[in-house]
Parts: structure tokens; sequence; C-alpha cells
């Protein structure tokens, strides 16, 4: 599996390859037979990229057809499908009720206290046509903004929807995040109106919402915010909240009681559809925008072949919540775009029991399972137990996206999740892209664990130094994007200086988008993502990548999940520190004491002496932001003996108090 590469080191913008790979995949002949993507896109992709995704954006329905396919005249403003007009939530509702899916299910929703609700299509219509009339109402028209803070309903959903239909734009705040954090966003977007519930269930309880936007609409130090006129509150914890008459509404009251009549207006396709916050490393959050023709192109277009939708017989899953981009495109507008039926889970993986999503996958036969390399590595260091005791036999394609997965995690997901047979697809995109960029295609791709692999077709991708030079096949750089794409952000709301600086600055010359990531190209040409670029570290002279010396972690029998930083170091700049979570398996029959140096020489057997970690320091969780990413920046605080950062957008607040103390 792993075998030692002798280093080379070529210039400080070459990321070391130390891991190789060389177990493969290949789709049986059944997958491939049946699979909606063939290679024959990658050739005509090729032959005419601006054609083929006009191609794409004609399985829409356009309410005003386009004439022009890319206006790339003012780089890197982009305008895609510009003449084109259309309008987002037909697209992913009225349409396939006029079809007569009407009654088929688009939502499977279950409740984190075990309640669910089939909603159909039609059902979901009707929903959002109402919505739409209060929202209308209430003052909303096209381009103002509405904020979203809500759990994982189907009013979440339908408030997006609702959104969209009116020409308005949304900017959905994680419904775990703090007041300081929602009026930030709210202040940010001048938003209009906010949608909220009373509460929502988390491990357990109800965790209450409407509190934290009373409070973020307070005085926070700088007066009272001032753009918000109205509340719409869902009914969904039962728990107490207070009411300011005049501004707040009950969805109950005013949703069942307008008008199901309404209209879908066409926009034009450059239309804001969507600002979404991405917390920068510093500075204030960056509020990313995206539009609508060219958004929804790409959306439905890789959901559609990167998960292999079949919307008559598929059960698709993606585990993502609506507050991350995620569930933007792969929850709210790729499925309902391609008329699928998927499963929106309210509650976290571990509740009420452990085995809960393999639960909810058992109950509802879902063919096509979408979540995260964290989700996946908890669920390894639980052990193989759990999911031994359901049914899991209906998953067919299994989805990663987030962090690179490590080979050894994608290897448990195949075998214990998708029973050795289950193709994966590991995805590589931002909240900035928009839609997937780097993956597998299911049934033509050979897959090799770890591997995001290949752009999908009309994406050019490459692998680049420091002078935008392309690196050539086995070599390490940053990944760049070359060419638009119909969904790339629009712009920063508000700043389009600072989008210019971020994403388009540093290969200004070559006109290409810089993603932040460090890859290498194998071989065969195969993109491997090695982290953040911020996240490579320099030791004794030579740029280690922290995914692959994680990948070596976990490889160990005794590791579920490993996140390795780079510490300032006298004599190697920087060192290497390891922190790891062992598996509970191990845990019950061997004892704890003296794995950190057993790790500690596991690394350099299979990568190299340069890479064994100076300490290796065995913990019980790891500092996550609500996303499920892994926040390095405050392991590198404790490595290097600091004062914790800050520490707001983490799932658990706690839990860096808890590292601290196991390191002391």
């Amino acid at each position: 599996m792993s075998e030692q590469n002798p280093i080379t080191h070529a210039g400080s913008s070459q990321i070391d390859h130390l891991l190789t790979e060389d177990r493969r995949f290949a789709p049986t002949p059944e997958f491939a037979a049946n699979a909606i993507a063939t290679a024959e896109l990658y050739d005509r992709a090729k032959a005419d990229r601006e054609g083929f995704w006009a191609e794409q954006a004609r399985e829409l329905h356009w309410h005003k057809p386009f004439a022009e396919v890319l206006d790339w005249s003012n780089p890197p403003f982009a305008k895609w499908f510009a003449d084109g007009e259309l309008n987002v939530a037909y697209n992913c509702l009225d349409r396939h009720v006029e079809a007569g899916n009407g009654d088929r299910v688009a939502l499977l929703w279950e409740g984190e206290p075990g309640d669910e609700r089939r909603v159909t299509y039609a059902e979901l219509t009707d929903e959002v046509k109402r919505l739409a009339n209060v929202l209308e109402g209430l003052g909303v028209g096209a381009g103002d903004r509405v904020a979203i803070y809500l759990p994982m309903i189907p009013e979440a959903v339908a408030s997006m929807l609702a959104v969209a239909r009116i020409g308005a734009i949304h900017s959905v705040v994680f419904g775990g995040f703090s007041a300081d954090s929602l009026r930030a966003r709210i202040d940010d977007a001048g938003a209009k109106l906010v949608i909220t519930a009373d509460g929502g269930y988390r491990k357990g309880k109800v965790s209450a919402l409407k509190p934290a936007v009373d409070l973020a609409l307070g005085d926070r130090g700088a007066g009272v915010q001032e753009t918000v006129e109205h509340v719409l509150v869902v009914k969904r914890g039962g728990n107490e909240v207070d009411w300011t008459e005049g501004r707040d509404l009950w969805w109950h009251d005013v949703v069942p009681a307008a008008s199901a009549e309404h209209e879908a207006q066409a926009f034009p396709a450059e239309n804001p559809l969507f600002i979404l916050y991405t917390s920068g490393t510093t500075g204030k959050p960056k509020g990313i925008l995206h539009t609508s023709g060219g958004y929804l192109t790409q959306a439905a277009f890789t959901n559609k072949v990167v998960h292999d939708i079949h919307p008559e017989t598929d059960v698709y899953w993606c585990t993502a919540d609506i507050g991350w981009v995620t569930g933007h495109t792969y929850v709210t507008y790729g499925p309902l775009a391609n008329g699928a039926t998927q499963v929106l889970y309210e509650g976290t993986p571990d509740a009420p029991h452990p085995g809960r999503w393999w639960e909810i996958v058992q109950k509802y036969g879902v063919t096509v399972l979408y979540t995260a390399p964290t989700a996946i590595r908890s669920f390894m260091k639980l052990g193989r137990a759990i999911p031994k005791q359901f049914d899991l036999s209906s998953l067919r394609l299994l989805g990663s996206v987030g962090e690179p997965i490590n080979p050894e995690a994608w290897m448990w997901y195949r075998k214990i999740i998708g029973g050795k047979t289950a193709p994966i697809v590991d995805t590589w995109w931002q909240t900035e892209t928009g839609a997937i960029m780097v993956s597998a295609l299911p049934g033509v791709t050979e897959t090799k664990p770890g591997s995001a692999q290949v752009p999908l077709p009309g994406i050019s991708i490459d692998v680049v130094d420091e002078d935008g030079t392309h690196v050539g096949n086995g070599n390490g750089g940053l990944l760049v994007i070359t060419e638009p794409w119909p969904s790339m952000l629009r712009g920063i709301w508000g700043d389009p200086e600072r989008f210019v600086e971020t994403y388009w600055e540093k290969f200004q010359k070559q006109g290409y988008y810089f993603a932040g990531d460090g890859a290498r190209l194998d071989d065969d040409g195969d993109v491997w993502l090695l982290g953040r670029v911020d996240d490579v570290m320099n030791v004794s002279g030579h740029r280690l990548s922290t995914t692959e010396i994680e990948s070596a972690l976990v490889g160990n029998e005794a590791v579920a999940e490993a996140a390795v930083v780079g510490a300032s170091d006298e004599t190697t700049g920087q060192a290497v520190v390891a922190f790891v979570i062992i598996k509970q398996s191990y845990l019950d029959e061997n004892p704890v004491e003296g794995l950190g140096d057993t790790l500690r020489r596991w690394v350099g057997e299979q990568i190299g002496p340069i890479a064994r970690p100076r300490d290796v320091y065995i913990v019980g969780e790891l500092p996550k932001t609500r996303s499920g990413k892994i926040m390095r920046r405050l392991l590198r605080d404790v490595a290097e003996g600091r004062e914790v950062g800050d520490t707001t957008t983490l799932a658990d607040t706690a839990v860096m108090s808890v590292i601290s103390a196991q390191v002391k």
C-alpha cells in the first residue's frame, strides 16, 4: 500500500509527495451499463466547452432562452447565459408537477426525536407558493435579502425556494451560530426579513433559535439592528420565546392562510440567488455571491452525473446542513432541479444512538449517500459493529465531500458501508466554486482510494508552481482553475476589491483562479488534494502536506482520526506535531502506554524519517467547525504553547480546553 519515496525538493512551491497508493477499483459492468455519465461527456466538453455547458443549461426550463453562453469581457467578473431568463424555484418544483410527477416524494424528512414527514413535489410547491405570497405581502421583492436561520426541517428548503421564487436573495446562517455571528451576517447583507424557528432538536434536546435572533437584532454595542422589518417563526421546538408585536409572525398563522396561487416570474440568469458567508482565516466573514442560471446549470448537472441520480428509483441522502454550501447545492437546488427523492434529517449522527444514520439508511432504503470524511472517521472510531447491525444493502453509490479523505477511511467506507461494491466519488469543490469541480464519474472512472481524480467534463484544472507553470505528473504544487465555469462565484458581497485580491491576484497574468489548496498530480495525471496551502509544513527545507501524514497515521490499526500541524522548531524550522484519536476497539484490548512512540515510528516507516512527528498527543476529540472541518490553527496554538485563539466557530467550544489539559 504505502511505500517510501525518495524526497526531491524543488523550489518553495513544490509540495513533497511521500505516500504512494496503488489500489484501483473499476466500476462493475452492471453499474457502468446503467450509469448516467459516459466517457463521451469528456470528448464533447473538450471539443466545444461553451457548447457543452449550453447543452447542460438547456436541460433547465428557460422562460426566455439564452443566445450568449459566456461573457468573459471583464474578468474575473463572469456572466453566463446572461440574456436568458428563468425562475430557479420553477425549475425545482412547478415543472415536475406539470410533468405529472406531483405525487413523487421530494423530502423524506426525519426529525431527531423520530417524528417524520413525507413531502411530495405538489405539497412542497404549494407551501413555497404560499410563502412567496407572504414574503411579497411583507414587502420583500427582487434583490432584497432574507436571512434564514433554521434547523434541518422542510420549512428550511421551502424558505430558500420561496426567496428564490420572488427574485430575492437568501443568506442562510447555520443554526448553531451565535447571536453575534448572526448579527454580523444580517448587517453585512442588509437583510430585510429573518426566517427562524423557536428551536430545533440537537443531541436529544431543543436548541433555541428565536432567542438568538432576538439578541442579534437588539443592541450588540453599536445600537439595534436597523434593516430587519419582520421575523417569521416556525414552531418546531415548542420552547418558550419572547414576542415582538408587529415584527414577529408565526409561520403557522400566515403561511397556510396565504393564497396558493403564485406565478413564477422570470428573472435574468445573472440575478443574484444567494450570499453564503465563509469565515476567512482572518478578518470578517466573506459573503460569497452566487447567481442563478449558471449556478443551477452546474448544480443540476453535477448532481446528476456524479451522484448518478435516477429520479424515478433513487433515494438520495446528502447529510450536509443547509447552512453550508453543500446543503445549498446538493440538498436544495441540485436534487430538486433533477426531481429526485431525498432524505432530510434534522439531528446529529449519534442521537439518540450511534447507529442513527444507518437506521435511517435502512428505513428509507437510501441508495446514494453523500457525506464528509470527518463523519466517516468518527464512525471508524466507534467500530464496524454498529453499522453491521443494519441492512445497508440498498446503498449503491457513496460520496465524500469536505476535507480530503485519507485512503484508510476510503477503504473502510467502501467495505463496511458500501459492501465492497458501491463506487466512491470523492469530490473537490468549495463554497466559491458553487458545485463539484473534481471527481470520479462513478460509471466511468477507475477509482483510487484518497484521490479526487479528474476535473469534471467542462472544467479546466491545473497544478502549478508559484510562477503559474504546470508542475507535470508526479509533482505537487498549487491547485488552480484555468477557465471560467458556470457556477463560479460572482464576487464577495459589497467588496469587489477583496474578491479580486483573494482569488485572482496571485495568477493575474495567467487569469487563473487560485483555490488556496495544495495538490499533486500522480503519474496518471490524476489530482490528489494536499489540504490548504496554509497547512503545508516546512520541515528542514522540505514542504510536507498535513494530509499525507494524517493518512499514514490513520493507516495504523489503532488510529481512528488524526490532525497534524507544523509547530515552530529551532532545529528544523517546523516540526510535525500530531493529535490522534484512538479507536474504541483498540482501547478495549490494548494499553495506551507507549502508543505515541509506536505511532512516531510507524510514520517513519510509512513515509520516511523526515515526516516522523516530534510529538504525538492522544486526545479524545479534535476541534471541528460545525461543517466538520478540523481547525488546525487552534491545534498549532496548543503545539506552540500559545493561548488558544478564537473558538466561536467550533461545534463544541469546550473541546480546546480539554485538549490543552491533555497536552499539558
